[in-house]
């Protein structure tokens, strides 16, 4: 079959994963804070939950269950979950780890954010 005859063919699967990116100084420090919890089953899961001085917030935990309608994005061996209602909020958004003043935090620089607070931890649309 030629490239040209594949063209047509169904693609299967739950999202594109590129719709959100995890930047390779995130998976980096991913990687690192599994290490030291010694459990490779961990992976980073990202959320916007109501509230902040925006309107929404970003929230960040670790987790080892990955729900049958997660959006599983990777890099580098380090792995990002995103559920279905967070995901609507993070199309085009880069997911990233920044050291500074501020401290050190994972961050999500998302281009649907019309507003955001100072601390970039909340948002609106």
């Amino acid at each position: 079959m030629t490239a040209a005859e594949n063209v047509n063919e169904p693609v299967v699967g739950t999202h594109d994963a590129v719709a959100i990116a995890l930047t390779d100084n995130a998976a980096s420090k991913i990687r690192a804070l599994i290490s030291e919890e010694g459990n490779p089953a961990l992976k980073l899961r990202v959320f916007v939950t109501g509230g902040g001085c925006s309107g929404f917030q970003y929230g960040f935990s670790f987790d080892e269950t990955v729900n049958e309608d997660d959006t599983v994005i990777s890099n580098d061996g380090a792995e990002m979950l995103v559920d279905p209602l967070s995901y609507q909020y993070l199309i085009g958004s880069k997911v990233d780890y920044t050291e500074g003043l501020e401290g050190s935090r994972f961050m999500v620089n998302n281009p649907l954010a019309t507003t955001t607070c100072g601390c970039g931890m909340s948002f609106s649309i």
